[in-house]
């Protein structure tokens, strides 16, 4: 049992090592003074982010990617968040169906779907912007917010919703007083998701793109000419927002368990 125990610790320390040793490599290297080049690194530096600051190009690509993000988790928590109330409440023919094809775009490879898309807009006689991106990454990532938003939907507890009716309360009145509070968690998780998809979004957005350049394929650009510092450093600014933005998640939910224990 012990052997077996071992076995499979160093296998888990091997997957993880894979894993983040790549990550870690990138954050080391955004300090090496020769660049990207030199092993072991030396002479360590911020002259790199001080480049990154003075690059234009790049951060109008990072706020591209955050204006597309923001609008993309806009509109699949509006529409992910009907289709699993339809789905959790209400008895419809073909809702078998219906849940399946909301699944799909998870399925899909992401060069169907953005193929696909820009075949609609071109259709529609649609000039491609940052708008056709935006909307491409919400229709593709409702398949996300409907999942998260289902699964708390039955995680939540219709008893309250049964008393608030009881008290008084029309049907509106318990909706937004009631069950929007309770699945606070579920649709802040998957808008999260959301958004980091969507920054990180790249077969989609090499679709629809227009004239403006989102992050991921600012990056893709440049590397088509070598690996530069600056990327280096713009990843772990990234890399050190996203570990921000998982401790505030966990903080978050860890206060809403204790709240709703003491209630």
């Amino acid at each position: 049992m012990k052997s077996r125990a071992w076995g499979l610790a160093t296998f888990s320390i091997l997957v993880f090592a894979f894993l983040y040793l790549p990550v870690l490599t990138l954050v080391v290297y955004s300090f090496n003074g020769p660049g990207v080049g030199g092993f072991p690194p030396r002479e360590l530096t911020l002259r790199w982010y001080g480049m990154l600051l003075d690059d234009d190009a790049l951060w109008n690509s990072v706020l591209n990617s955050v204006m597309v993000a923001a609008a993309a988790t806009v509109v699949a928590l509006l529409f992910g968040l009907c289709a699993a109330l339809a789905l959790d409440r209400v008895p419809f023919p073909g809702k078998y169906v219906f849940r399946r094809l909301v699944l799909l775009p998870l399925i899909l490879p992401g060069i169907i779907t953005g193929l696909s898309l820009l075949m609609l807009f071109v259709t529609l006689d649609m000039k491609l912007s940052l708008v056709t991106i935006a909307l491409g990454h919400g229709t593709a990532l409702i398949s996300v917010a409907a999942t998260e938003i289902l699964a708390g939907l039955q995680k939540f507890p219709r008893s309250l919703e049964e008393a608030s009716l009881d008290l008084g309360a029309s049907h509106w009145q318990t909706f937004w007083r009631v069950t929007m509070p309770g699945l606070r968690l579920a649709i802040i998780s998957a808008g999260l998701l959301i958004f980091t998809l969507s920054m990180d979004e790249i077969a989609v957005s090499f679709f629809l793109l227009g004239r403006e350049n989102t992050l991921p394929l600012e990056i893709w650009s440049r590397l088509r000419r070598g690996i530069t510092p600056e990327i280096n450093a713009i990843s772990t600014i990234i890399f050190a927002f996203s570990l921000v933005t998982i401790g505030a998640w966990y903080r978050l939910r860890k206060t809403s368990e204790v709240s709703g224990f003491r209630c």
